[in-house]
């Protein structure tokens, strides 16, 4: 005779399959529309991110919310959603692993004096005036959820989102427009590494000012912080050394793989319990990762790491698209929208480009610093998806936000290539020491 508990089991079980099997066809279908996407993308000179992105805006409300039928919640339910929600933030902390680990301080090293120009002129300028708008849209958005945002921790992310340039789809243009060699590419890499390294520690501290109680709390959340940094210097960072060496003499890549995998997770776990997002933790991992030997990390490791974010991190896009209500903004959101775009054009582009004529680049050249500079991707969105969790941003600055990220990575694709020819003909060769061949995507 079966037991109530063997009972309740089994009423339980089959809704348990019914909701992965649900998770799995929607995941199915957000990869098949993100793969028609991404070739439609490509034919227009875009990056794939862009199509992958669409896709995931494509299956929510703002195109399939649309149509009848309710289609977003039939394929994707809101009992599925907190289990797409999981498997996204998996993807996400291998993804920013692979982040902190293609930075390079060579690929600084050669530019170094003209980067750090170009990076902070970007980052400030980007950043002050990103503060600057959000004293225009604070008072619409100062609520989230039934709770109040404080300015500062408002005014903070703004100005970070704003100073964002997406490292590996900045890679991707170059490599698609083959000027990776050229000084403009080479300088544009330099700046967009220093320039994602400064946005993740404003965006670190967001995190702190956010998730704070006071300043008390703040304080003990930034001393946390500090002394993690320190553990992962001097300790994690020697043993990482001396585990890729031992295993990686002896062939034992899969082990490897394994380890680091757990390392990205518990490392993403320790942030959080200090109180910043698990994705820093996920990225300092990265960055204490060994660079070398690099042609046998490069296929052992990275190319398995970027598959699988090959297949996961389309499930953040349609958490991100789920979010995303395009029709649903009016007129007032529309204005605010056009603020946002050309404060975050101007910001990078006149923040880029000023300084690199000052130094001497050339007007056509420092024109398309500028556009590089400009790129967003999939940074930007990780970043929006962090100040959603942590009450900063409601749905339709998150939309419009959304769109930015869209338009600024998408301008470089048609406004490139008259640059690229002329730097084509001028035939700048500048080795780019360090950059991965595998570099994510995003």
């Amino acid at each position: 005779m079966n037991s109530p508990r063997s009972l309740a089991f089994s009423s339980l079980a089959p809704n348990a399959d019914l909701q992965l099997a649900t998770m799995a066809a929607g995941i199915a279908v957000v990869l098949l529309t993100g793969v028609v996407l991404a070739a439609l993308c490509k034919r227009v000179r875009q990056p794939a991110v862009i199509g992958e992105i669409l896709a995931g805006i494509a299956l929510g409300p703002s195109l399939l919310g649309r149509l009848p039928g309710d289609l977003p919640h039939r394929l994707f339910p809101a009992d599925v959603r907190p289990l797409l929600s999981a498997v996204s933030q998996v993807a996400l902390m291998l993804f920013m692993f692979m982040i902190g680990w293609e930075f390079e301080k060579r690929l600084i090293r050669p530019h170094r004096g003209m980067a750090a120009a170009v990076s902070l002129g970007s980052v400030g300028l980007a950043f002050g005036l990103g503060v600057a708008v959000s004293t225009l849209l604070y008072p619409h958005h100062d609520r989230v959820a039934g709770h109040h945002v404080p300015f500062l921790t408002f005014a903070t992310f703004m100005g970070a989102a704003m100073s964002v340039t997406a490292f590996p789809v900045l890679a991707r243009i170059l490599a698609d427009n083959r000027i990776t060699h050229t000084r403009v590419g080479s300088l544009a890499l330099a700046s967009a590494a220093v320039d994602d390294l400064l946005a993740w520690c404003m965006l670190a501290y967001v995190s702190a000012l956010a998730a704070s109680g006071g300043s008390r709390e703040l304080l003990q959340v930034l001393s946390l912080s500090a002394v993690y940094v320190a553990a992962m210097f001097l300790l994690v960072r020697p043993a990482l050394a001396w585990l890729v060496a031992r295993l990686g003499a002896r062939g034992q890549w899969r082990d490897l793989l394994v380890v680091l995998a757990a390392g990205t997770f518990l490392s993403g776990y320790a942030t959080t319990w200090i109180g910043i997002h698990s994705i820093f933790g996920a990225f300092l991992f990265g960055i204490v990762m060994p660079r070398e030997p690099a042609m046998q990390l490069a296929e052992h490791l990275r190319k398995p790491l970027d598959n699988v974010s090959t297949v996961l991190l389309p499930v953040f896009f349609i958490i991100t698209g789920l979010g995303v209500d395009i029709a649903g903004l009016h007129t007032r959101q529309w204005l605010e929208l056009a603020a946002i775009l050309v404060v975050a054009c101007g910001g990078k582009l006149l923040g880029a480009m000023v300084p690199a004529r000052i130094l001497g680049l050339g007007r056509l050249e420092s024109r398309a610093l500028g556009l590089l500079m400009n790129t967003r991707g999939l940074t930007e969105l990780i970043i929006l998806d962090t100040a959603v969790q942590l009450g900063i941003l409601d749905g339709q600055m998150f939309t419009m936000m959304v769109v930015m990220a869209l338009v600024t990575t998408a301008l470089a694709g048609p406004l490139l290539p008259r640059a690229a020819v002329l730097m084509e003909l001028t035939h700048v060769e500048v080795p780019v020491p360090g950059l991965a061949a595998t570099a994510p995507r995003g």
